[in-house]
């Protein structure tokens, strides 16, 4: 089979969330740097992110804090200044060699909002968790994908930076993956077997994707 859709993951695949993550730690009142080692610690553990909160402050819930951000005139944000450099030659060239493509993570009703103005013109479909009522690594997450792709699983390249969230689950959906190499999750997850042996490409950039997928459709495999 050849690769005819690549679908991406958001954040830390195409948008780099230091911002974000730095106007948590504001919001919690901790030192930016410390929160980021905590961060990191926690991934390093392969525990769930979402826990790097508790030790700020016990019994922190997301989906409240950011209702509060936004309550408070700080909501979650990102634009095109947040976007990492590669993604529009990447996006274009991919385009232009005639891929299907998407975008689907795990993301909250207003972050699919601003996916939508920022890549209005550049992806064939948006799809987000909250969207869908499914979230990574959830299998069900990759059966919505394989439904709103109008292509065999086979047939799609999955591309994130998380082991667990993204290759795992992708391939387990009969999806080919690729995994890129920035942001915490990658940098600590990069040599582990898994990130050596699931994903169909590694890259450091994703304008190596056009000529990665170019040459594995035109190779036997």
């Amino acid at each position: 089979m050849t690769i005819r859709a690549v679908v991406f993951d958001v954040g830390e695949c195409l948008v780099d969330e230091t911002r974000e993550y730095g106007t948590w730690a504001d919001w919690l009142g901790v030192p930016r740097h410390t929160f980021a080692a905590m961060f990191g610690a926690v991934i390093a553990q392969g525990r769930d992110y979402r826990e790097v909160f508790q030790p700020f402050k016990p019994g922190f819930d997301l989906t409240v804090e950011r209702e509060a951000r936004a309550a408070a005139g700080q909501p979650e944000h990102f634009d095109e200044g947040d976007l990492y450099p590669d993604v529009r030659p990447a996006l274009a060239a991919l385009r232009e060699a005639g891929l299907w493509l998407g975008i689907a993570g795990n993301q909250t009703v207003r972050a699919g909002g601003i996916l939508r103005s920022v890549f209005a013109e550049d992806v064939d479909l948006i799809g987000t968790s909250d969207d869908w009522g499914a979230s990574k690594p959830d299998p069900e997450f990759f059966i919505r994908v394989a439904k709103v792709v109008p292509f065999a699983p086979e047939e799609i390249l999955y591309v994130g930076d998380r082991v667990d969230n993204d290759l795992r689950p992708g391939s387990a959906a009969g999806m080919h993956t690729a995994l890129i190499r920035r942001g915490p999750w990658a940098t600590i997850q990069w040599n582990s077997p898994e990130a050596l042996e699931l994903p169909t490409f590694r890259v450091e950039s994703l304008e190596e994707l056009p000529t990665r997928i170019a040459h594995f459709n035109s190779s036997e495999h």
